[in-house]
């Protein structure tokens, strides 16, 4: 076998290359220590400056009321529409189409009608009410069970209540499929249940356009108010910015504080605007079951999520952020050593 030897190296080679390793593994440890100093100086940072907003608790606690109200005000109505919406998920089962008959069409005619109309692709399924029935749940519902009693002769005629196939289709399809059963000749009427459900969902869409116009606006309010809060801390702490700018303290070092003072206030203030909802809700849950008690219904308030809350949270600190950091960039450039 022929064996492969390694050339020798010489003394200022070897002396080069534990160098180059020793500087490779400084440059490593001085890349750790420097991100770990900067975490450490952001944790230090971050609860200076929260220690400093509870020395002052009045006003701190009138700054997170101002941006509570504010957050709380669209942050609410997002929570009343989804209560609306989990409360509407039941009707989307009575989207019906409701086809009176003729008179003149016998109740085994119905009947076929009824059986005709359920094969049809686009048909969940189709209901057949004789006259006698509708008359007794008219009597049942109405509360003229006696005046409708002496009557010579039913008024009402058959009814067929159809069901679209598909819950979740849109207004054109159900409005075609009402086209057509409308031009059946045994059909006297036919009348879609759902017109009202449908305004209502039309409103609620308008509702969710209102609350992201509401909540940009007042977004751009906290931002403002944040923006001015931390405007004022610069300038009662002039001097000491000008004091670490002498010994050559970097932007950086300077506007830091200033950022966790805004995230701390837009955080606050989501946390008191979770709290205002949540006061609000206990506060309308009893008249809200009372009067879903009167309809027999065991609808009850549900107030925000786990995500929504989480959000709210986040958006709150996202505003303060960008709220301190206008009011730092605008600012602090004036504030320069003589």
């Amino acid at each position: 076998m022929v064996e492969i030897r390694r050339p020798k190296q010489s003394a200022g080679e070897r002396h080069t290359t534990r160098r180059e390793q020793q500087g490779a593994s400084q440059s490593k440890t001085t890349l750790l220590g420097r991100l770990r100093s900067w975490l450490m100086h952001n944790r230090q940072v971050a609860g200076e400056s929260l220690q400093r907003l509870l020395m002052t608790p009045m006003a701190s606690m009138m700054t997170w009321l101002v941006i509570g109200i504010a957050l709380a005000l669209p942050m609410g109505l997002y929570v009343a529409l989804g209560n609306v919406e989990m409360l509407s998920r039941g009707w989307d089962g009575a989207a019906q189409i409701s086809l009176f008959l003729r008179f003149e069409v016998t109740e085994a005619e119905g009947r076929q009608l009824t059986k005709k109309l359920a094969l049809r692709a686009d048909v969940q399924s189709a209901q057949y009410v004789s006259r006698r029935e509708a008359l007794e749940e008219f009597q049942s519902l109405s509360g003229f069970a006696e005046v409708l009693g002496n009557l010579d002769e039913n008024p009402l005629p058959a009814l067929v209540i159809v069901r679209p196939q598909d819950s979740d289709a849109t207004a054109d399809i159900t409005e075609q499929l009402l086209q057509d059963l409308r031009k059946m000749p045994d059909v006297e009427l036919a009348q879609l249940d759902l017109e009202w459900v449908q305004r209502l969902y039309a409103m609620m869409r308008l509702g969710r356009h209102m609350v992201m116009a509401l909540a940009s606006l007042l977004a751009l309010g906290v931002l403002l108010v944040i923006g001015n809060t931390i405007r004022l801390a610069i300038e009662n702490r002039r001097d000491e910015i000008l004091v670490i700018k002498l010994v050559g303290g970097t932007d950086a070092f300077v506007r830091r504080p200033f950022l966790y003072t805004g995230m701390w206030f837009g955080l606050g203030g989501a946390i008191t605007a979770w709290l205002i909802i949540l006061l609000s809700l206990f506060w309308l849950s009893a008249p809200v079951a009372e009067l879903a008690g009167l309809y027999d219904s065991q609808f009850a308030l549900r107030g925000p999520g786990i995500v929504d809350t989480l959000g709210l949270w986040i958006t709150g600190a996202i505003l303060g952020l960008l709220g301190a950091g206008l009011a730092v960039n605008r600012h602090l450039d004036a504030i320069e050593p003589q």
